[in-house]
């Protein structure tokens, strides 16, 4: 294959840009299109990256619908099912409803007891509910009649025309329900969650409807003996979530970081709060400097602290290439001396990310666009997923695949051949930018077209990419594997590898470290002294 055919398909370029997951929000009024845009990173070390995707139905009368916990797989039990379900496509149903989270535990003794675990409470509403607000009551109803069987939680819960942050945890032995708060973000604003309860104070008597709460969410507090204030200074996250080092830097550090990059005013005054839990708690919200775009929002998906006093390509644990990825544990100790790496949005373990794109002027087809990666954000390529799917494309499809077997045609293994070839390279390809335009030219095309026919393009459309992707990173992959073999670095002349006149591969390029690596190496008393090169006197 020549190289030139392969770097026109997919070229190269230096990127700029889960603990558990990642939720980054921009309301519609903070968005350069008037989207409302979501993210979601399932971060674990044992989640396979694929598009869950169950079709529209109707139940007849009496039906029950299984409850399955999401993390381990362990049947919980059984709940009425309603009439009619929606389509869910990942995250997203057909109405361009879309539900996210991320785990931050609380107090252990309050970890629920029920049917409904956090997982399943997001997949049952977006086949029940088909706006936020409708969302916001299913799931609360659902906990109450059945029993909430998780931990700390954080929802994202949005649609076209708003989003909401709602936190959750159990009681415990006491109660099969749980305690909550629930917060619209205003239309201007930013924000996010990254497994630390976020939601402090807040009204208790909200006239706008933007606050809504359990009404024993701070009784149940003092009963317990975690809140004995007045009501009005009542933290919902001092009461229930545990604040530590973790907590605040590998969590709040994350939202820091989108904040830092796209607020309106300083976030440095944070700094203290994420580094030293000293001054004020990060804001649940700000507001941007300028509008956001979906881009932005997957490139902050990408993150690994760059620029900033946490910079993970800055340290000496970075290498000699500066790779901002750090293999757990995440702590490690030293003389007794406990530390960590940092937690940055993009980590290596991620199973799956996405951003949901939630326009209410857009073609019905179109109103929600799930931008679905597999793997590692900072190497995947972000694919759209239509609200009017009729199914998940084979590449990306449950089944096709899974964390013990490798299959070239599935996309979370490509993009891992992909990564794990990158890692000390530091790549990410730019493919993205082909298939934003082409979505951006649908937005005007699409309702020109019969509805149906509309449909089965957008249905192809996603198809389409999710092939070629999956074809192309697996040619990446090839290149990089034989481009970088055993540290060297192969020569390239006009689009191929370059050969000597005699047909021999060149000698190649020996990339070495750089002076900080050597100096470490110097300076090590395992290395040092006995490195030294043996000079004999002439």
């Amino acid at each position: 294959m020549k190289l030139s055919h392969l770097l026109t398909i997919t070229s190269l370029c230096a990127s700029s840009a889960a603990l558990a997951c990642t939720g980054l929000i921009a309301a519609p009024g903070a968005t350069a299109d008037g989207s409302t845009l979501i993210t979601y990173a399932a971060d674990s070390h044992t989640l396979y990256g694929e598009l869950y995707y169950k079709p529209a139905a109707d139940h007849p009368k009496g039906s029950m619908r299984k409850v399955v916990e999401w993390d381990t797989g362990k049947p919980l039990g059984e709940i009425p099912e309603v009439p009619h379900t929606y389509t869910t496509i990942g995250n997203m149903n057909e109405h361009g409803l879309a539900i996210t989270e991320s785990t931050w535990g609380g107090r252990h003794e309050l970890a629920g007891t029920g049917i409904i675990d956090y997982g399943s409470l997001i997949y049952i509403t977006l086949e029940r509910a088909k706006t936020a607000r409708e969302a916001l009551k299913v799931m609360t109803d659902l906990v109450k009649d059945y029993g909430y069987a998780s931990e700390g939680e954080s929802f994202t819960i949005a649609d076209p025309d708003e989003v909401w942050i709602m936190e959750m945890i159990g009681k415990g032995n006491t109660d099969k329900g749980a305690v909550w708060v629930a917060r619209r973000v205003p239309d201007d604003c930013i924000s996010g969650h990254a497994n630390h309860s976020r939601i402090h104070r807040f009204p208790l008597k909200d006239k706008t409807g933007h606050t809504i709460y359990s009404p024993d969410v701070i009784s149940f507090a003092r009963k317990q003996g975690y809140f004995s204030g007045k009501d009005e200074d009542f933290s919902f996250s001092r009461a229930y979530a545990v604040t530590d080092g973790g907590a605040l830097r590998g969590c709040d550090g994350r939202v820091w970081a989108f904040y830092n990059k796209h607020a309106a005013d300083s976030m440095d005054t944070y700094l203290d709060w994420v580094l030293r839990g000293q001054g004020e708690p990060l804001p649940l919200w700000v507001k941007p400097a300028k509008p956001l775009t979906a881009a932005d929002m997957k490139w902050m998906m990408r993150d690994h602290f760059e620029g900033t006093p946490m910079d993970m390509t800055q340290d000496v644990g970075a290498g000699p290439y500066k790779v901002p990825y750090r293999w757990r544990p995440l702590t490690y100790e030293v003389d007794s001396v406990e530390y960590t790496h940092e937690r940055a949005i993009a980590t290596q373990q991620t199973g799956f990310s996405l951003v949901a794109q939630l326009r209410k002027d857009a073609p019905e087809p179109m109103k929600g666009i799930l931008w679905f990666g597999v793997d590692d954000a900072n190497t995947c390529v972000y694919i759209p997923m239509y609200s009017c799917l009729k199914e998940a494309p084979h590449e990306f499809a449950v089944g096709n695949g899974d964390l013990y077997n490798l299959k070239w045609d599935a996309a979370f293994w490509v993009t891992n051949f992909v990564a794990n070839q990158a890692y000390n390279r530091y790549l990410q390809c730019d493919m993205e930018q082909t298939i934003e335009s082409e979505v951006a030219q649908l937005y005007t095309e699409v309702p020109r077209l019969d509805p149906d026919v509309a449909v089965h393009f957008l249905n192809e459309h996603a198809a389409d990419w999710s092939r070629k992707y999956t074809d192309r990173y697996r040619q990446l992959g090839e290149y990089l594997l034989v481009k970088y073999l055993d540290g060297n670095i192969k020569k390239e002349r006009d689009g191929e590898f370059a050969r000597t006149p005699h047909g021999m591969p060149e000698s190649p390029v020996f990339g070495g470290y750089d002076e900080r690596y050597y100096r470490s190496i110097t300076t090590d008393p395992q290395g040092g002294e006995r490195l030294k090169t043996l000079i004999l006197p002439q």
